[in-house]
């Protein structure tokens, strides 16, 4: 009499107990790790949005101050040129100034004694103030 002995490994003893049950599971993520992951993400986005926003500001501030330290060169090289002018706007754009967007500079006193010029972003926190010995504050 020839037995047949059956090689039985857990995983087919486990695939024949599935049959006889008529269930068939499915391989996923329960509903309590997909929550739990998505309560993950919702904590890092918490923490990470208002950094974000607090370098978006120092960015929009350093902007306005870049750009009076450039309307200062410009002004200079103005009163290079014409020492007893006064200063305008329009003439920081013919001595090379270039504004960066939603950046604007303006000029209080134009004269090469009194010289103050005042920078602000449109979404920055912080005026600047340049006088004419170069000294900026805000």
């Amino acid at each position: 009499m020839d037995v047949k002995k059956e090689n039985v490994t857990s995983s087919s003893l486990v695939r024949k107990m599935k049959k006889k049950d008529g269930k068939h599971r499915q391989r996923g993520f329960t509903l309590i790790e997909l929550m739990i992951v998505i309560a993950i993400l919702g904590i890092l986005a918490a923490i990470a949005i208002p950094q974000l926003t607090w370098h978006k500001q120092k960015a929009y501030d350093a902007a306005a101050q870049s750009d009076i330290k450039s309307a200062y060169t410009a002004a200079q090289a103005y009163f290079t040129d014409y020492p007893a002018g006064t200063l305008t706007e329009g003439l920081l754009n013919s001595y090379g100034y270039k504004s960066t967007d939603n950046v604007s500079v303006s000029v209080s006193d134009g004269t090469i004694d009194g010289l103050m010029l005042t920078s602000t972003h449109s979404r920055g926190t912080l005026t600047y103030t340049i006088d004419s010995s170069g000294t900026i504050t805000n």
